[in-house]
């Protein structure tokens, strides 16, 4: 029988040996794989992050959006440019042409002065006036070539776009507000007014577009 005062006894029955046993075996430290296993079981383990459908939908409608946009301020910047240089490229020769305006006009009054004196009997000045007549006509056929050309208001109703009424003239033969004189010709450039013509208007007559009645015509139906 042992004895139960040896030191070999005495040690395996201290109160630490007696707690560790009714402990159970010590656990063991967890592994880096233990450790992962459990990380990867706790994110299966978590539910499903909620549908972000309709939020994608949301940001490709935006994104869509803003492309339309941002194409949209292309194209009309695009047309915009392309205007503008059209634009210089028509009436670049402004001013240039509105300089020439005043030959044109001074050999319009010479071959108004020559008509007014009668036929010319002299040859060397009926060749002057047919020089005159020649130079007129290529200087006006280069304007038309560059865009520039003579508006003819005669007859035409009165525009204050393009004529500048300086008399008017009483005539009832012609509706009221008809240009019956140019004083002096007008020009425009592409669809802008270069200068206006100078005319006269024509006053007392019926009223542009008014309907001559006819006796015996009954208009209330």
């Amino acid at each position: 029988m042992p004895d139960p005062t040896s030191p070999r006894n005495a040690t395996s029955e201290t109160p630490e040996t007696v707690a560790e046993t009714a402990a159970g075996p010590a656990a063991t430290p967890e592994t880096d794989e233990e450790r992962a296993d459990a990380t990867i079981e706790a994110e299966v383990a978590e539910p499903a992050p909620a549908d972000r459908t309709a939020e994608l939908e949301a940001a490709v409608n935006d994104l869509r959006d803003r492309l339309l946009r941002s194409h949209a301020e292309m194209e009309n910047l695009r047309r915009r440019t392309e205007r503008e240089v059209q634009d210089g490229r028509r009436y670049a020769i402004s001013s240039f042409a509105r300089d020439l305006l005043g030959v044109a006009d001074n050999l319009r009054r010479a071959l108004d002065a020559a008509a007014a004196g009668g036929a010319p009997t002299d040859p060397i000045l009926t060749a002057l006036v047919e020089g005159v007549e020649l130079t007129e006509k290529e200087l006006l056929k280069s304007l038309e070539k560059n865009g520039v050309q003579k508006l003819e208001p005669k007859g035409q109703p009165f525009d204050p776009n393009f004529h500048q009424a300086i008399f008017e003239a009483p005539d009832p033969s012609v509706p009221s507000g008809t240009v019956v004189q140019v004083v002096q010709e007008g020009y425009v450039i592409g669809d802008r007014i270069l200068r206006p013509a100078m005319v006269g208007v024509a006053r007392g007559g019926p009223k542009p577009g008014a309907a001559s009645e006819t006796p015996g015509v009954d208009k209330s139906a």
